[in-house]
């Protein structure tokens, strides 16, 4: 097991990390509204890489898992830039970026700063703008009023919040409404069951990227997760073709 690691920014944040040297472009994997590197899709990465001797690096953004702050704070724009400063300080060379749901939009907001280092991208039920279509107008009220929105969290006993800030900033930086000026390699898997990102924002982000190498594969029975042991497996062999 690679022992978790802290990179200090300059305004007092802690985050924490994990890398693995190795050969390739680095393997880098972004977790999802309010989760970390210890989900199961990120460290079966990381084993993978691992065992094939392949760069990689997981993280979590400040206010997640081991990292210092608060939820609260959390913006896009913040984690961007978290992992943009990972990237410089801790991956030389070209990367390929993997992004679930959440992480799947900030994968495209990091490679539109990187840009001719990003190797390739693979997004996990991607849910680039769910602000915008993620929410209805009484929702979207409320949280530009500035107060914060919870909601029912079938993945846990609390309740997901979205705070206005992250509301607000995420509006700032929708891309589906126009191209999206990345040439990589991309490849999007989205199960047609997703009851939290419909399986048509694939298609969406598809049609939105400038890149003539796009592929997406819906899985019918896939959920939101994809973290049943053959969505796994898909995921593993898709790292592997794409390089």
């Amino acid at each position: 097991m690679t022992e978790t690691r802290f990179h200090n920014l300059p305004d007092g944040r802690r985050i924490a990390f994990r890398h693995a040297p190795g050969t390739g472009p680095t393997l880098v994997f972004l977790p999802g509204y309010m989760s970390d590197m210890a989900g199961g899709k990120a460290t079966a990465v990381f084993d993978w890489a691992r065992a094939q001797g392949r760069a990689c690096l997981l993280l979590d953004y400040s206010g997640c898992g081991e990292s210092s702050g608060t939820f609260a704070d959390g913006t896009l724009s913040r984690w961007r830039e978290e992992v943009t400063t990972l990237i410089e300080a801790h991956c030389p060379g070209p990367v390929v970026l993997i992004g679930s749901s959440m992480g799947g939009w900030l994968m495209l907001l990091v490679a539109l700063e990187l840009q001719s280092r990003v190797a390739g991208l693979i997004g996990i039920a991607a849910a680039p703008d769910f602000t915008d279509w993620g929410f209805d107008a009484e929702q979207k009220a409320l949280l530009a009023s500035g107060e914060t929105l919870f909601e029912d969290n079938p993945y846990g006993p609390e309740p997901t919040p979205t705070h206005a800030a992250f509301w607000q900033d995420g509006e700032w930086l929708r891309l589906l409404d126009s191209a999206i000026t990345l040439d990589c390699p991309v490849r999007l898997l989205h199960g047609q069951a997703d009851p939290d990102v419909p399986w048509q924002v694939s298609l969406r982000l598809a049609e939105a990227l400038r890149s003539a190498d796009v592929q997406v594969t819906l899985i019918k029975d896939g959920d939101h997760r994809l973290s049943r042991d053959a969505d796994i497996a898909l995921l593993l062999r898709t790292v592997a073709a794409l390089g």
